[in-house]
């Protein structure tokens, strides 16, 4: 009896699982090998940050193209739409119009971008280069008359007087070496284009090679969001393919719904602002107009840091203009902020206005001028993949999803898996 049970424990010795050594093996050495990686990143940061500049040089037609197409896509849709309503019922094959229509909806949203890039050129460039040049010319006597206007405000305060001469001074001589230095850019890069200005030339051949890539893209979009996906099932379980594929879809709802409705917000704040300073009389309205229409597409800093130098220009030529402008820009985004914004914006991001300044500030810190602009949609994302991991958990233990249930308690209760409050607590004692 005991030499049997000898055998059959024998028998049950548990087997050496190779499968799940190899497996951790293949993990650690993927971990070592992104340590390596990470180490070397940081070691050899120059190189690397010199490597990626290179390469965004060299994919800068094709990055110029996916943005094109990307904020030309909503433009397309709507032509394709109206192309498709008048050829389908007139032509035999319902294929041949679709491709007809996609054709001519294409053609005609870049042909749509040249004219407004045309029509903004047109218009602003030989304005805003006649008002920098009336700047430069009466910067210095503006400062003197601004100087002579404070010291008879504050007559009876010299101490107060002193130090806001001081300060316009600066100022003014600071502003001075600014348009002095911007001057001979826009010169260089407006008035010599004929001269073959290299960096120029540049910019304008990687715009037209991006404008031939969106064309691509855009005809055949569908056959693009097809492979994008059937790599993602390939490499991936198809539980996690759905995942990947709703997130990129929240995404583009993000970023297509906060991008396209800043541009359209801060470009009707420009017009506006143009009108009323033009009835207001003011000093350089298009110049200030522009710098307030496109400061206005960072989110809720962008009006304060718009109204600061066009408040500083106008002021030097007329002080007392200076404060009606203020006046007339509070109401401006008063307005925006309450009428015109949450009408076009709707809440495309979700986030609280606390998260709003987190992302311009971290963005900015980190990326400068696009990380203002992009960090609150890319910051909706991260708070959107966060706020679904932590439904997920609290789903698979059986807890309230409501971030309002949370509040006020003060532990979970291990049996019954309920959220216990003070009240709660109270009755047990009692």
């Amino acid at each position: 009896m005991e030499e049997t049970d000898k055998v059959k424990l024998n028998n049950h010795k548990p087997e050496w699982d190779l499968k799940k050594y190899i497996v951790i093996a293949i993990i650690t050495f993927i971990t070592f090998c992104c340590c390596i990686l990470f180490f070397f990143i940081l070691y050899r940061y120059h190189g690397f940050r010199e490597g990626w500049q290179q390469l965004m040089s060299i994919l800068q037609p094709v990055i110029i193209g996916f943005i094109v197409a990307y904020l030309m896509n909503p433009v397309m849709m709507f032509l394709e739409k109206n192309a498709m309503g008048f050829l389908e019922p007139r032509m035999k094959s319902s294929r041949k119009a679709k491709k007809l229509s996609r054709s001519i909806a294409t053609i005609g949203a870049i042909l749509f971008l040249l004219f407004i890039i045309f029509l903004l050129l047109n218009l602003m460039i030989p304005e805003l280069i006649k008002s920098i040049q009336n700047m430069m010319v009466s910067l210095p006597a503006e400062i003197d008359e601004m100087t002579n206007w404070v010291q008879k405000m504050f007559a009876g305060d010299d101490e107060l007087a002193r130090t806001l001469n001081q300060a316009l001074i600066q100022a003014g001589n600071y502003l001075e070496n600014i348009v002095q230095q911007l001057l001979p850019e826009i010169n260089t890069y407006v008035a010599s284009i004929t001269t073959g200005v290299i960096s120029v030339l540049k910019v304008i051949f990687n715009f037209l090679i991006g404008l031939v890539v969106a064309i691509y893209l855009l005809m055949s979009k569908e056959t693009f969001i097809g492979q994008g996906k059937k790599i993602v099932y390939a490499v991936f379980p198809s539980k996690i393919g759905n995942y990947i594929t709703r997130t990129l879809r929240v995404s583009n709802q993000i970023f297509g719904g906060f991008i396209s409705g800043k541009i359209l917000d801060s470009a009707i704040i420009g017009v506006i602002c143009y009108i009323g300073l033009v009835i207001l009389r003011m000093p350089y309205s298009l110049l200030v107009a522009v710098i307030v229409g496109v400061t206005n597409v960072i989110p809720f800093f962008g009006p304060y840091i718009g109204a600061v130098p066009s408040f500083i220009l106008i002021a030097l030529a007329e002080p007392i203009k200076g404060l009606y402008f203020l006046i007339f820009i509070l109401v401006l985004q008063q307005i925006d902020g309450n009428f015109i914004g949450p009408k076009i914006l709707g809440n495309s991001t979700g986030l609280s206005p606390f998260w709003v300044v987190f992302a311009i500030l971290v963005g900015g810190g980190l990326f400068g001028f696009m990380g203002m602009l992009l960090g609150v949609p890319t910051f909706a994302v991260i708070y959107y993949l966060i706020r679904e991991v932590v439904t997920y958990i609290l789903r698979k233990r059986r807890l309230p999803e409501a971030t309002v249930d949370y509040i006020k308690m003060q532990r979970v209760d291990l049996k019954t898996r309920e959220l216990r409050y003070e009240s709660d607590t109270k009755r047990e004692k009692g």
